[in-house]
């Protein structure tokens, strides 16, 4: 990854409900605490519902797009602001897998120039991101009950996520479900943060 001024920015990525709150909580509450000022982004899929564009398993180019830049948007108010840190849940790549893998779930095929005009947008932030953590589906891990979520998507997303990953070839540090995997992947985030804040 490409070392910045500050912010340092760290994004995370992967399937609905794999680990991603769990992994950015305590690496927020960590630097918090060491005084680093933390921004973190998020919610963008609910924001962009709300304004009535579809999510998940209907997810458009239109949707994929407001998310992508959005997020964008979000990260630079953040450095606008002074945060030393800034935690992106679902980075660019993040949403490009939700959008590849809502289409085919649909079992449709997207517009060709789309899906190469999204993929450039997506691939113009990677440089961006200090460390990239994306987490793996386990599907054996409990889900909110309350969350009706579609099995099968889930499973492309988190598809998606990695294919996109190895792909590129963008640096990343993979998660799994494992507790000493999650520990790992904080524990480098610290590290890093520390290290280039002089923590």
């Amino acid at each position: 990854m490409v070392t910045h001024q500050p912010p340092i920015r760290i994004g995370v990525l992967g399937t609905h409900s794999s680990g991603k709150t769990t992994l950015l909580k305590p690496i927020q509450m960590e630097l918090r605490g060491h005084g680093l000022t933390v921004a973190r982004t998020g919610r963008l899929a609910k924001r962009a519902a709300a304004i009535g564009l579809p999510k998940m398993q209907h997810h458009t180019a239109a949707s994929t797009e407001w998310i992508i830049t959005q997020g964008i948007a979000d990260e630079i108010a953040a450095a606008a602001q002074g945060a030393d840190v800034v935690l992106v849940d679902r980075a660019s790549f993040d949403v490009l897998a939700y959008y590849h893998a809502a289409f085919e779930h649909r079992g449709e095929h997207s517009h060709r120039l789309e899906r190469e005009r999204l993929r450039l947008l997506a691939s113009t932030q990677a440089p961006k991101y200090d460390l990239l953590l994306a987490t793996v589906l386990d599907p054996d891990e409990p889900i909110d009950k309350n969350r009706d979520y579609d099995h099968r998507y889930r499973v492309l997303v988190d598809h998606h996520v990695h294919r996109l990953l190895a792909g590129d070839k963008i640096p990343h540090q993979r998660v799994t479900s494992d507790h000493e995997s999650k520990n790992l992947a904080i524990e480098h985030a610290l590290q890093l943060c520390r290290r280039e804040a002089a923590v």
